[in-house]
């Protein structure tokens, strides 16, 4: 049963244009746009909406992602499998807590009642993961 819940199921997602692109909705708009996206690993699972991950570079700077797109309300990245080693929930939900990374919106009801999240560190790191929309999470 743990290798099921930990290694089956998990495909790798494949990046780029005409594939699966890493994208942010902009501010006052509901329809994604591509950014750039460098170094790309992800994984996916048809079995569960939530375990989506993704790890990738990005040469855009938090302010301008802040001036641009729109910064995600109570993020709260989701572990995923230990073999996936570029993916840290706890470490990327520190750094959302103390304010090092930034959340924005992925892609809003990427399936229904789930979003897709990304954060960006001042480095360039980012990290992208699916989480129960807030209305969704909080109930009626």
């Amino acid at each position: 049963m743990y290798w099921l819940q930990v290694y089956a199921f998990y495909e790798p997602v494949a990046f780029g244009p005409g594939e699966t692109e890493i994208r942010l909705t902009p501010l006052g708009s509901a329809q994604p746009e591509a950014i750039v996206a460098d170094h790309v690993e992800g994984i996916d699972a048809d079995s569960s909406p939530l375990r989506f991950r993704a790890c990738f570079t990005t040469p855009l700077s938090q302010s301008m992602l802040t001036e641009t797109y729109q910064i995600y309300p109570n993020p709260e990245p989701l572990n995923g499998p230990g073999w996936f080693s570029c993916y840290k929930a706890d470490e990327i939900g520190h750094a959302l807590q103390t304010g090092e990374a930034l959340a924005f919106l992925s892609e809003p009801g990427i399936h229904p009642g789930v979003d897709r999240v990304i954060a960006v560190f001042p480095d360039g790191r980012a990290y992208a993961w699916h989480q129960l929309q807030p209305e969704t999470a909080e109930g009626p």
